[in-house]
């Protein structure tokens, strides 16, 4: 399987509530794991439904070939959601998330902060 469809299902069975964060520790880098500490707890792609499932996920890879931009489409349940993120190559050439950001279907995100 190819590392950004790997890492999107790694980021789909923390972000879903099946793994705990700290499973990620050695497969990020740099800001990777502050923001999955702060996206897990919400739970964010978790289903009420069957578990989530990856639909698509595609990738570009640099011209050093050290760095995969990614996206990845999740059903849960009858919604799809969106994922993005970032993959480098470490000196010892094993990918690590950099980088995971995930549509924000919140209302008030949406309406620009919900206040009138």
């Amino acid at each position: 399987m190819p590392p950004h469809t790997v890492f999107a299902e790694r980021l789909l069975a923390v972000l879903s509530g099946e793994r705990p964060v700290h499973w990620m520790l050695g497969y990020t880098v740099g800001e990777g794991y502050e923001q999955l500490v702060r996206l897990a707890p919400d739970t964010p792609l978790r289903s009420l439904g069957p578990r989530p499932v990856l639909r698509r996920c595609a990738m570009q890879l640099d011209a050093g070939r050290t760095v995969i931009e990614a996206f990845a489409s999740i059903a849960t349940g009858p919604r799809v959601r969106a994922m993005a993120f970032r993959l480098e190559r470490g000196a010892d050439h094993r990918w690590r998330c950099a980088a995971v950001e995930l549509d924000d279907l919140r209302p008030a995100a949406r309406a620009g902060g919900g206040r009138a």
